[in-house]
């Protein structure tokens, strides 16, 4: 394990952590580059970051298992571009003016805002029309360093400085709002994992339902979420284990064919993680795509043999290629 700090300029090796699995310790020592490498990184403004990017480009024709992927403007327009996954994307427009932020309005009852790169759930605004009669919109939301904007109610004129003023510094995405709001006043979607396996298949890892924390506008666990096995919670959802199952069906395979051409489109994977929601008629949205997710959903759910195998799944990939001199080609799905 390294960090591009810990790559030598001039030697082409690398101070890198190895694990001693007899004593469990850690140590530093002296590495060759390895054969792939494991990108664990994400998108975040910090010098590191930039560090990375440089390491990234210097040594591009090393073997990535994976390597980022776009925002979440580019990803939402690739997808829109086949009849396949345009009917699971929630309408989307980049933020420009407040033109925008009206028209979504007049076509939805509840609009988010949120950041093109944004992740844990930072930098989103729910916006609510309020019912005819009261006038106004309900908003609340989390600011970037996750603390939670209390619901308050707002004035037209009022609301578009507040978008203005959010908005500033950054590219923001307004998008159509699901009902996602359970019984109880939490907020929930689901996290699913597709992976390659161990003969570089794409396959079906797991899914997990959130239930974010109490005035919320987001389910993901780092801000205050739990996690809930996706059956149970789709079952309560939906109202019968069989709708649930059928749903998690249609998850599955929406999932496989989304990694799938997502790699045709962009470039090699070995995982892939899609936050869905999921309505009270069983249609599926896309809100997300990860393609270095975290996997404690899974053991917090407590479904530890899906949390074991999303640990395991990359290593046999890498092994596979490795066998196989192989390097990432297009991607396949357990159908193929």
């Amino acid at each position: 394990m390294f960090t591009p700090a810990d790559v030598h300029p001039s030697k082409e090796q690398i101070h890198a952590l190895i694990y001693d699995p007899k004593s469990g310790k850690w140590s530093r020592k002296w590495r060759s580059f390895p054969h792939m490498i494991y990108d664990r990184c994400r998108i975040q403004r910090s010098s590191r970051f930039q560090q990375l990017l440089r390491f990234r480009e210097r040594y591009k024709d090393l073997v990535f298992l994976n390597r980022p992927l776009r925002n979440k403007w580019t990803i939402h327009q690739t997808f829109s571009q086949k009849t396949r996954f345009r009917q699971h994307m929630p309408e989307t427009l980049l933020y420009h003016s407040s033109v925008d932020l009206q028209r979504m309005l007049k076509a939805y009852p509840v609009i988010y805002i949120k950041p093109i790169n944004g992740t844990g759930g930072r930098g989103i605004l729910r916006i609510e029309r309020l019912r005819v009669g009261k006038g106004g919109y309900d908003i609340q939301g989390r600011r970037q360093d996750r603390r939670i904007i209390a619901p308050r109610k707002v004035s037209q004129a009022r609301l578009e400085g507040i978008v203005r003023q959010w908005c500033i510094g950054g590219r923001f995405l307004v998008q159509q709002g699901i009902p996602l709001r359970l019984p109880g006043g939490r907020f929930h979607d689901y996290r699913m994992l597709v992976q390659k396996n161990g003969h570089g298949v794409w396959e079906f890892t797991g899914m997990a339902g959130r239930v974010g924390a109490a005035r919320s506008v987001t389910s993901n666990l780092h801000g205050g979420g739990h996690a809930v096995r996706a059956e149970i919670l789709l079952k309560k959802w939906l109202g019968s284990a069989e709708k649930s199952d059928r749903v998690i069906k249609n998850a599955e395979k929406l999932g496989l064919e989304a990694a799938a051409y997502l790699e045709d489109s962009f470039s090699a994977l070995c995982e892939l993680a899609l936050d869905l929601a999921i309505d009270r008629e069983g249609r599926i949205y896309v809100l997300e795509v990860n393609p270095k997710p975290a996997r404690e959903v899974f053991a917090r759910a407590g479904d530890g043999g899906t949390y074991h195998k999303a640990l395991i799944r990359p290593l046999e990939y890498a092994l596979w290629m490795y066998n196989n001199k192989n390097t990432p080609s297009s991607a396949k799905t357990t159908e193929e």
